[in-house]
Formats: C-alpha cells, sequence, structure tokens
C-alpha cells in the first residue's frame, strides 16, 4: 500500500485528532519495547550476538550477487523454481502467469511485506484470483479495507472493542463470538478453515533465503503460515533480494535476533525451513514427502539493487523485527498510516525514498526526531539517523526542501554568524513572545509556527539569555 505523499502532514494532523488510535498505539508500542528488554536482559552475550549479525548482514550485502546465484542454484537442484522480478509490476504479472499456469482461482496467503509493497492482493483480484488473508491481523485489515500500520503487527492501532464491531458489522458475528480475544480468535479461525482447505495456491513472505541450501524460512506466530506453504498444491513465496543468509548457521544467529526484537521470544513460534517441493527418488536428497507439489520463489528487486554502493545500503540490512518503530517517539504519536508507505517507521523514512525516489517522498525523512533510539534498539545497529540527515542533505541540495525552510535556515545562519546581530535577536524574540504569551506560554503562532501550537504551545523566551546569566555569575 503505498498512498500521495502530498497529504503527508495531512494525515499527520489527522492523526494527532485520534485519541482512540495514539492511546492503542502508545499501550502496543510501550508493552514491544518492554518484552523487548526482557528478552534481551536474559541473553547472555547479546552485544556480541548484535554484533555478529550486523556482520553476517553486512557481509552478505556486500556480495549479494553471489550468493542469490548460490540460493537460485540451490533451489533448483531441489526442484523449486526461481523468478527475478526488477520492477513491481514484474513480480504481479510473474504471480499472476504462475497462477494462470496451474489454473488457480483461489489463494490463501500468510503475512508478507512485499506483497504489500508490489499491491499483489488487488493485481490477483483483477486476474480472477480471490486471495484471503491468513494472518489474523492482515485478515481483519483485508474485511475492514485497511491497511497494515505497522510490518509486524498489522492492527496495532486497532483496540479489541474495534475488532469486534468490525466482526459485528462485516461477519455477522454474534455477542458470544466477540465476548472476548480468545473467543473472536476462534471466530476467525472458523471463518478461515475453509479457505485453507480449498485454496489452490498459497502465498507466502520469505523472512529469510539460506544460499548454501536453497531453504526459505518463514518466520509466524500463528499456524497460518504453515497451512498456506503446506495445503495448497501451489505455493508461490515472494522474497525481496536482500533477505539472503549465507548458511543455516548464519540463520540462527538472524533468528536469536529476530524473535527478540520483535516480541520479546527467545524465537518465533513457528520457525518454518521450507527446502524445495514435495519430491521423490532424488539422488542427492532422497524423498520429500511433505509440502506442495510445485515450489516458486520470486526474488523481488523494486529499487533495492539500486542502493547497492549507495551512503543507504545499509538499510537493506534490515530484517523488518519492528523494534524501531516500537521505540520512535514520532511512530509512537501519529502511527503507521501517517507514513503513507507500506514501510513506516524510522526504518521506513530511509526505505521508502530509497526505493521509490526523493522527488515524493522527501518528507518522510524529517519524520524523526534524531533521537538515536532506533539506532539503539536495532538488531543489527542499522545507523538509521545517519541515513535520515543523509535524505534531507540530499532534498535541500535537488530544491525539494519548502522554501519557508530553506529561507528560514539561510535567515538563522546570518545571525548565527554575526554575535552581536544574534545577541539583539535573542532580545527581540524575549521582548517579543513574552509579551503575547499568558503565563509564560504562548497558545498560537503565526504563519508555519503554527504547526507547533495546534497540539501544544510554545514556551515563551526567557527574560534573559544564558550568555547574559552567565556573565553575571562570573562578575
Amino acid at each position: 500500500m503505498t498512498t500521495a505523499p502530498a497529504n503527508f502532514y495531512k494525515r499527520v494532523d489527522r492523526a494527532l485528532k485520534d485519541p482512540a488510535m495514539r492511546a492503542a498505539m502508545k499501550r502496543a508500542t510501550a508493552r514491544l519495547v518492554s518484552s523487548r528488554d526482557v528478552g534481551f536482559g536474559g541473553f547472555p552475550q547479546a552485544d556480541q550476538i548484535r554484533d555478529h549479525a550486523r556482520a553476517i548482514r553486512a557481509h552478505t550485502i556486500t556480495r549479494l550477487d553471489y550468493y542469490l546465484a548460490r540460493f537460485e542454484e540451490a533451489v533448483r537442484a531441489r526442484g523449486g523454481h526461481v523468478h527475478w522480478a526488477a520492477t513491481a509490476s514484474d513480480a504481479v504479472s510473474i504471480v499472476a502467469d504462475i497462477s494462470r499456469q496451474y489454473g488457480a482461482k483461489t489463494a490463501v496467503k500468510s503475512k508478507s511485506m512485499v506483497s504489500e509493497e508490489i499491491e499483489l492482493n488487488a493485481a490477483l483480484g483483477a486476474a480472477g484470483v480471490d486471495v484471503l488473508e491468513t494472518d489474523l491481523g492482515e485478515f481483519v485489515v483485508q474485511i475492514d479495507g485497511d491497511h497494515p500500520s505497522h510490518i509486524v503487527a498489522p492492527i496495532i492501532h486497532k483496540s479489541r472493542r474495534d475488532i469486534a464491531k468490525l466482526f459485528q458489522e462485516k461477519l455477522q458475528a454474534s455477542d458470544a463470538d466477540v465476548a472476548d480475544v480468545p473467543q473472536m480468535t476462534a471466530f476467525a479461525r472458523r471463518r478461515l478453515r475453509d479457505g485453507f482447505l480449498k485454496a489452490d495456491m498459497g502465498i507466502s513472505g520469505g523472512n529469510f533465503g539460506v544460499a548454501e541450501t536453497g531453504s526459505l524460512c518463514i518466520c509466524t506466530n500463528e499456524g497460518n503460515g504453515r497451512l498456506t506453504t503446506t495445503l495448497p498444491r501451489v505455493h508461490v513465496a515472494l522474497m525481496g533480494i536482500e533477505r539472503i543468509v549465507p548458511s543455516l548457521a548464519d540463520l540462527g544467529i538472524m533468528l536469536q535476533v529476530l524473535g527478540r526484537s520483535a516480541t520479546g521470544q527467545k524465537l518465533t513460534v513457528y520457525s518454518n525451513i521450507i527446502t524445495g517441493p514435495r519430491r521423490q527418488g532424488m539422488e542427492t536428497e532422497g524423498d520429500e514427502s511433505d509440502g506442495p507439489d510445485h515450489l516458486h520463489i520470486v526474488l523481488v528487486d523494486n529499487g533495492r539493487s539500486r542502493l547497492l554502493g549507495t551512503d543507504l545500503a545499509e538499510v537493506l540490512y534490515c530484517i523488518r523485527c519492528g523494534a524501531c518503530l516500537n521505540t520512535c517517539p514520532v511512530y509512537q504519536e501519529v502511527g503507521g498510516h501517517a507514513y503513507g508507505s507500506v514501510y513506516p517507521g524510522p526504518v521506513g523514512a530511509v526505505l521508502t525514498p530509497g526505493l521509490r525516489g526523493l522527488e515524493k517522498w522527501h518528507d518522510l525523512p524529517h519524520a524523526s526526531s534524531l533521537c538515536g533510539a532506533c539506532r539503539e534498539i536495532c538488531p543489527v545497529r542499522i545507523d538509521i539517523p545517519r541515513m535520515l540527515l543523509a535524505l534531507r542533505d540530499e532534498a535541500t541540495q535537488r530544491g525539494y526542501s519548502p522554501a519557508w525552510i530553506t529561507s528560514g535556515l539561510w535567515f538563522f545562519r546570518q545571525l548565527a554568524v554575526r554575535p552581536a546581530l544574534f545577541r539583539r535577536a535573542q532580545a527581540l524574540a524575549s521582548f517579543a513572545t513574552r509579551r503575547i504569551a499568558k503565563n509564560g506560554w504562548i497558545e498560537r503562532m503565526p504563519g508555519h509556527f503554527g504547526r507547533w501550537t495546534r497540539t501544544r504551545d510554545f514556551p515563551a523566551f526567557a527574560p534573559s539569555t544564558f550568555m547574559a546569566q552567565w556573565e553575571r555569575r562570573r562578575r
């Protein structure tokens, strides 16, 4: 899902005026950060493991072409098919062609951020394939006509009461069906079960691809992932080209930090490793009686290769744990929909402009306080603030920054390099703000400064500057 970025500030204003959503966000993100702290708190040598995980990601990205080639070779050797999609439209066309090849009319889908990125559901619907989301959060989003607002918890912005009301309005659930969370989960399970049994095709994402074995690792906290990848006769997996690890040993390291960072778990409940489709009598591998008859893996570029070798290449280290979203004070206030992209939060503020270009997404790098919390919590220590600053600088150099910001900064620079003028400006600002303040606070400010006072008051300048107070102390 991607919306027009021109309305970024309007979406922010709308989010700030939604107290129910903001309350849900604060509760959920606080719980996730607390769980993450507990998960890493009892983890021996956590810092060394995180350093190791970062080294794996850095090594893989610098040799991505080599490991992708190894991965493709290993998948094909085990009976799977690999497809390369340079763009989102290529990826959609590939999946649509696969559905036509096998005559698929219905598909069940487990959680996949790449499928959201390429807007797969709408395209398959247009091609005559009915797609059913089977992750509980994605199922709720689908029946509500909504979009995920978090890369791990799609309905983090909704409360239990919101979902109960939705089930009653859209699915005719009874009061007993929505009495509590277990009842609602059981109700959704009953609605989904038939879809698994009748689906012609299963569609999944891929958390990691293992180059040495051609294995696909899918991490979920619900059993829908295994039902999606085993019951239908055709399994299509969508994976960004950067999600490769060299070996199973490296995968083990990544899984240790993924679960702890995302939800605080030592390991995601269902960590599925799929190596090829069902097969019989292969000399090197032997029989494999489980799984689908056909496995197709679609490796999606969609702008990722353009980041290699640039200042933004480090964002490709991301393992999609969502920890940076949970700790970000901006994301906590405005939620995921304000970003207008399938990838919200700090990592999305880098990844979306990186993949889709700065021209229409130059506002997102400013959706950050640059507090550094995202860098501290990241399991692979991605330096998101550095990349946000790089994007801000590039946007300024290319003339994308609003005129009021560039002219304002130019005016500030003229004052800042002239100490006498700067002191006079301070005195004037102190006098003016104290004249219009009430009890030391300004309720409304003019022009673009009014964006601040829409949601909070602005403090009047102090009667005396710090330098003046310091000089009096010295005397």
